[in-house]
């Protein structure tokens, strides 16, 4: 007969996961070494998941949750002209990452799962819907402060929205290949040429 499944050990076997996958990569974790991170056995694991792909896939997945948790606490918190409420949305998705650049390296595994993976369209799937949460709010901001003036009526906010959240990446990649980078300083430089092109661009420069 299986055992019943136990509240919250799921989740502590995904932090583990986390932390394990982060220092070991995919390929070089096993099972085992997970289950010796969480202090359990092996076999309560597989009463879990089915797979180490499976564990893979649901530290993946509350990575992406999380994340887009802390954006919606974040989104909720953000007050003032659209300007400096997009300033500060950049700002806030540089700094929430920065203590977890050790899991940047998940990340990369994560791309590469997306086109390496038998499973491949689920975590791609995940990776779209993450996106278009970023993309969302921050065309929302855009298109606010089209709205009440304060940005030209020749931005795109959803093109724009889809660059600035590629800087985003860049910024953070660059960070977790060079210690001493400064992706906050590097991001506030960019939002303040980013928004002063907002209120100045014209239609032929847009297109």
């Amino acid at each position: 007969m299986a055992r019943t499944a136990v509240p919250g050990k799921k989740e502590h076997i995904i932090t583990a996961a986390i932390a394990t996958f982060a220092q070991k990569g995919y390929a070089g974790t096993r099972i085992a070494d997970v289950a010796q991170a969480a202090g359990i056995g092996k076999g309560t694991i597989y009463e879990y998941f089915v797979s180490k792909e499976a564990l893979f896939y649901a530290t993946f997945e509350h990575l992406m949750t999380d994340t887009g948790r802390q954006m919606n606490a974040i989104a909720a918190s953000f007050s003032g002209p659209a300007s400096q409420r997009l300033a500060a949305m950049a700002d806030a998705v540089i700094k929430a990452w920065l203590p977890n650049l050790d899991l940047y390296g998940l990340v990369l595994e994560f791309w590469s799962a997306t086109s390496a993976s038998p499973d491949r369209q689920r975590f791609k799937s995940a990776f779209q819907t993450g996106y278009a949460q970023l993309r969302r709010e921050a065309a929302a901001l855009i298109q606010e402060g089209v709205s009440n003036g304060e940005f030209t009526s020749a931005v795109a906010p959803q093109k724009i929205a889809s660059a600035l959240i590629g800087s985003w990446d860049a910024l953070l990649l660059q960070a977790w290949l060079d210690p001493a980078f400064d992706p906050v300083s590097a991001s506030k430089s960019h939002m303040a040429v980013v928004i002063s092109g907002l209120r100045h661009l014209t239609a032929s420069e847009e297109s």
